[in-house]
């Protein structure tokens, strides 16, 4: 599950009961963007967010409420179209331009009984493969640090720093480090799972990171 950057966390109102319940409005297309702040990374030059994987986290506040059982679909000139939420209640976003100009809107096919928080999430991007430059994996630490200052804005100051990429495995696995003063080597924990913190002697060395098995996510945190 991806970590929560609680840049500006919205709580609004949505999403319970049957997944037949009559379809209503929930909230316009530009609104979701603008407080998930999905637009402001989007507007980000390429090259300052290419390490980072961005996407909108929706939370229930009630345990009796899956996001598995929630379709959100936007209806705009074009027709309708449905915004994929993926297990862990994720929502990928990429801003387009026509929706935006023709104020579209979003549908539920929830009733309004419940709340649930929407906030921005991120986390690095897992490179190709199962063996990388260590910048193509922890340079995503400063990039995360700086992408999050400049979408806060004047929030900057409440925001998370970034401290560390977790690496998660399905399995059992191992890290190795192929740095000039000699190798270093990480092993994954009980639940599969590996903590890299950034070294500014390997950022500038930039030297192969080999791994046994390829991680299903980098997770960004703050510890």
């Amino acid at each position: 599950m991806k970590k929560l950057l609680p840049l500006l966390p919205l709580v609004l109102t949505a999403l319970h009961a049957s997944a037949f319940a009559e379809e209503r409005e929930w909230l316009p297309y530009k609104k979701l963007l603008e407080v998930s702040r999905v637009d402001k990374f989007h507007a980000l030059p390429p090259a300052e967010r290419d390490k980072l994987d961005m996407s909108i986290h929706l939370q229930p506040s009630s345990k009796e409420v899956s996001t598995r059982d929630v379709a959100l679909t936007v209806v705009h000139a074009g027709g309708r179209t449905p915004l994929p939420i993926d297990a862990g209640g994720n929502l990928r976003l990429t801003p387009n331009p026509q929706w935006l100009a023709e104020d579209a809107k979003i549908m539920t096919n929830q009733p309004k009984t419940s709340k649930v928080a929407i906030s921005p999430a991120m986390n690095a991007i897992v490179p190709p493969g199962t063996q990388w430059p260590y910048d193509a994996l922890m340079g995503s630490i400063p990039q995360a640090n700086a992408a999050i200052g400049k979408m806060a804005g004047a929030l900057r100051m409440f925001a998370p720093t970034i401290r560390s990429v977790i690496l998660r495995f399905d399995q059992p696995a191992q890290v190795t480090i192929a740095a000039k003063a000699g190798a270093k080597q990480y092993a994954t924990d009980t639940k599969h799972q590996i903590r890299l913190k950034p070294d500014a002697a390997l950022a500038r060395e930039n030297p192969q990171i080999t791994l046994t098995a390829r991680p299903r996510e980098a997770e960004l945190d703050s510890e």
